[in-house]
Formats: C-alpha cells, structure tokens, sequence
C-alpha cells in the first residue's frame, strides 16, 4: 500500500464518520487520481484504524517509498533548490583524489577537439577501472554465474534463457540495436528522436567506428513505430528478440516500457537509457538491464513544488491545476505531486488533476474544466502534441491572464521543451511559461547554436537530410552520446564488446555530456546511483527571442535518488 492510499483511506474514514452523522451523501472520488484503484469499505472506524496502523508499520518495514519513490529527499531538493545546500565532508584522501581527478579532466570545452579529448579520457580512466577490477575477480562473471559490478550491482545470468548469448546482436560487421518508437500517432514528433539517434551512429560508422576484435563494426539501428500503443510495443520487442537478434533495445515511452521491461530483463538484454523518466527505470535490483537516462518525473514533481514554495510566498497557499495524459507517464506525475501536495498543505490548499485521453484531438473540454476550478498554478503533465494544446487552450480560455494577472505561474513539462515542436507554434500565449527543463539544451535555442558540440550536431544533420530547425532531431544525439561512450568502454575491456561488458560500462559510465547544461553531473554507479541526470534549470520562455531563459543557479542532487521497484498495481515505489 502507498502513502497515497493510506491518505485516501484515512480521508474515507472522515467521510464515513460524517455519513453516519449527517446521512449526507460525499463525493468520494473528487481526489482521485489513481488508475484502476479500489477503496476498502468501512464497517467500523475503530477495527478500520487498527487494520491501517498494521499496515503503515507493515509498509515502513517493507521499506515504502510511496509515489516519489526515485527522487532525492524532499528536503535536499527544497535546500537545493533555495540555495542552501552544504558541502559534505570529506576526508584529506578523497579531497586528493578529487583534486587529481579535476587535474586529469582539464580540458577546452569551447572547442570541439577538447571535448572529444576529455571523452577520451574519461573512456581510458573507465576502461583502466573496470578492467583493474575484473583482472582482480571483482567484477564480471564469476565462478558461481553471477554478473558482479560497482555498488553490489549483481545479475545472476543463471537466471537467462539457456539460449541465451553474450554477443547475441554483433556480426561480422554490425552491432544490431533495436528501437521502438513513436513514428505515427498524436506523439509522432517523438519519432524524430530515432532519426537524429541513427545520423549519430551514422557519424561514428564514418568517422570512429567502434572497433570488435580489432575490426571495426557500423552500429546499425533497427527501428519499429508502435505508435505509442503499448500492445505493438510487446509485438514489436519480440520481433526484435526473436527475429532481430539485436544486441541492446531502446524503448520511448512510460506505458510502453512498463509494458516490455519485465521480459527484456529476463531475456537478459541490455536496455539502458530509454526515452522516458517514469521513476521505475531506477530499479537496479529487480531490472538490472534496464537504466533511466532523463530526470526523474518524481524529481521534476517535487522541484515544482519547491519552485512554488520558494517563489509564490504571497499567494500562499495556492490552487493548483494539473492537466493530466491519462497512462502510466501522466499518472507518474500525478501520484508524485500529488503526494508532494499533501504532504505540504501549507503550500498546495488543493490539487485538482485533469486527465484526458493521449489520444484527444483537442483540450477544450478539459481545459474548461480547469478554467472553473481558478487555479493559481497550472502545470501541465502531458507529452507530445498535447503539450502545444495546453498551451494554446490556455491562451485562449483565459486561463492564462488570470493566472499571471493574479500572480502564479503555468508550467509546461520537461518533455515538451523543444521551441520549435511545442513553444513557437502557440505564438504569444508561449510568453513566460515556466519549464523544470532537466538540463537539456534545444539546438535551436540562440543561446546554444554557436556552441561548438551543438555546431557539430547541425552540421551533422542537415548533411544527412535532417532540417536542424526540428530540435528533436537533435535529442537523438543526447540520448546516443552516452550510448555511444558506454559501446566504446566495453569495446576496450578484457573480453570486448559483448552484452555483460556493456551493462558494467552503462552502471558505472561518467561522463560530460555536451547537450545538457553546465552543473548538471551524469553518471551512475551500480546499486547506489541508478539516475543519470538528477538535475535541473528553471526557465521561462521568452517568446519574442524565442529561448528558454534559466533563472537561478542549476539544482543537482547527483547520487541522492532512492531507487524505485515500481508497483505495477496500485503506483508508486516499494
């Protein structure tokens, strides 16, 4: 049981308890956010209450996390957030290592040559790690079958088919990578992300090829558009086990990697940085093989909370609105704000979530819905083209100019930070929408164009036919650039590029990532650090230059977020 249901429960309790005094009747479902959950009758307040503190003891031995389960404490975020974090101690050792480690990493990030060489070195001071302590049998396959990495990172590869091959996917001349995406339907612009993927690979293929055996191999990606439908998700990544043969797998989407990760996990198949921040991929226990690349939807849900805590402290405390995709992606937003908000009441008086179809081909309805409720903050939690409705709706009920007029803030979602794809097209009712941005850079924003890595990736795309104007495309490269490194780091580890090498590269990979902002740290480390970004800008758009302008210093609270064995039936963290 989750802290959320235990709130409803003890919410239900007070109803009841009112029914039975007032024989009125209580809208029992007006805060319900879950999807597919049932309340427990009430026959007896006092039996009802013993059976809820069996269990709440129960779920904190059980280790509960609830809804922001994935995400750093509150605490941290909030002090971090209002530009109160403290440096931990260290000792006299590890502030010489430190000081080594920032000597070694000295390199021209204003050039393009630098930021090569710097990956080059982080690669070698990888592969000089791993390989000390696989030589050791510290690491790596042992004896009795088990898949032993940093921070107790275990897989017991007993557990795989027994057809089961570690350089399943590699050929003569080929490593074969599957993907699944959204190339059709209402979030078809996502689809774009594969092409921008695959002109990446096509640059390394021409330019660094990943060597295997000392022959080099092109990495070839093989793509299948499930349209954002969850059922051609599954069909789709069998083809790709059984008739692919593919190494690795790639999936875009909430509902559809909840769909497919429980049997890539046990077909024992690398599945690292899939495109969606459903805090569920930070489970290095129970789905050792798959990993998170963007920031958590439950970081994102408490920064929201911190940013209105921390900047609306006379409109405290406020309504607020949250418009809702009606699937696990929207629902991970929901749960987790949800619970932020009740846990903060003295910030959030009341939290009205809205779901609609991810299909709906317009917000009208929805919207009005939300208009009604007067709302001080809105916050949009969807994806896709439904990103650029919210807007536009806003603009057009009114609901915009109430909300400024009065103060508050409307917020657009980390997923829907591309200008070009969601911004440009909803003209002045873009203007100062506020975005929790996870730190990515938009390769058509003004401010990032002239950067000599974004310089690269135009270059790139435009010569492979790609319009750089689709920012989109450019993602591609954020998602393959620590692809890539963790290919070439297992490539050079004693035994070469095979299935087992690559996740020990992925659970242990640092590196500097060129597409997202300056103080946003990327990396993961075994069981102990299973999100690659745990950081974040704040920024409001500028719809007359058309940029996103970050306000404030970047929060990141690297290594701070629980993992997260995500709870299928009833939502949030165990």
């Amino acid at each position: 049981m989750t802290k959320r249901r235990m709130w409803r429960l003890l919410a239900l309790l007070f109803a009841f308890s009112l029914v039975a005094a007032a024989c009125g009747g209580g809208d029992d479902d007006a805060d319900d956010g879950g999807a597919g959950e049932t309340e427990t009758e009430t026959t007896a307040a006092a039996s009802e209450d013993e059976a809820m503190e069996e269990e709440m003891e129960e779920d904190e031995d059980e280790g509960a996390t609830g809804a922001l389960g994935g995400a750093a404490a509150e605490e941290d975020i909030e002090a971090a957030v209002a530009g109160e974090t403290e440096e931990e101690e260290m000792t006299e050792e590890e502030m010489a290592e430190e000081e080594m480690a920032e000597e070694e990493m000295m390199f021209d990030r204003s050039t393009l040559e630098g930021i090569f060489d710097e990956a080059a070195a982080r690669r070698a001071k990888a592969v000089a790690t791993l390989t000390e302590k696989i030589e050791a049998g510290e690491y790596g396959v042992g004896d009795d079958g088990i898949l032993r990495g940093p921070a107790d990172f275990e897989i017991d590869m007993s557990s795989c088919p027994d057809d089961w091959s570690d350089t399943t996917g590699i050929t003569d001349s080929q490593v074969r990578i599957g993907h699944t995406t959204a190339q059709s339907g209402n979030l078809a612009a996502y689809g774009n992300i594969a092409h921008g993927w695959e002109n990446y690979f096509n640059w390394i293929n021409e330019n660094d090829p990943i060597m295997v055996g000392g022959s080099a191999r092109d990495l070839t990606l093989i793509v299948k558009d499930d349209a954002y439908v969850a059922a051609q998700t599954i069909e789709f990544v069998d083809e790709l086990i059984e008739a692919e043969n593919v190494f690795s797998i790639l999936t875009l989407g909430s509902p559809n990697t909840l769909a497919v990760y429980d049997k890539i996990n046990e077909e024992c198949i690398p599945h690292p940085f899939v495109m969606t921040g459903h805090p569920a991929w930070g489970d290095p226990v129970n789905h050792p093989w798959t990993t998170i690349m963007q920031m958590s939807y439950s970081t994102e849900s408490i920064l929201w909370g911190a940013w209105i805590k921390e900047n609306l402290g006379d409109l405290l405390p406020v309504k607020v609105a949250g418009l809702v995709m009606d699937n696990d992606f929207g629902l991970a937003y929901e749960l987790g704000f949800e619970e932020w908000a009740h846990a903060n009441s003295d910030v959030v008086s009341e939290y009205l979530p809205v779901r609609h179809d991810p299909a709906a081909p317009t917000l009208t309805n929805e919207m009005t819905t939300i208009l009604a409720f007067e709302p001080d903050v809105f916050i949009s939690m969807t994806a896709g083209n439904p990103c650029l409705l919210a807007i536009q709706e806003a603009g057009q009920s009114g609901l915009y100019d109430d909300i400024n007029a009065k103060g508050g803030a409307l917020f657009t979602p980390s997923v829907c930070k591309g200008i070009e794809a969601y911004m440009k097209p909803a003209g002045d009712s873009a203007d100062n929408w506020w975005i929790i941005g996870g730190g990515s850079k938009d390769s058509t924003d003004p401010k990032f164009v002239d950067e000599p890595f974004m310089s690269f990736v135009n270059a790139n795309l435009e010569a492979g036919g790609l319009d750089p104007a689709v920012s989109l495309y450019a993602i591609g490269y954020t998602y393959g650039y620590p692809y890539g490194e963790a290919l070439r780091i297992a490539a050079d580890l004693p035994g070469g590029l095979n299935r087992t090498n690559f996740i020990l590269a992925v659970r242990s990979i640092d590196v500097y990532h060129p597409m997202l902002l300056d103080g946003i740290v990327t990396q993961l480390n075994g069981n102990a650090d299973a999100y690659f970004v745990e950081g974040s800008d704040f920024s409001q758009f500028d719809a007359t230059v058309q940029t996103w302008n970050q306000v404030g210093e970047v929060v990141d609270v690297n290594g701070k977020s629980t993992n997260c064995a995500w709870d299928k039936d009833d939502g949030g963290c165990r």
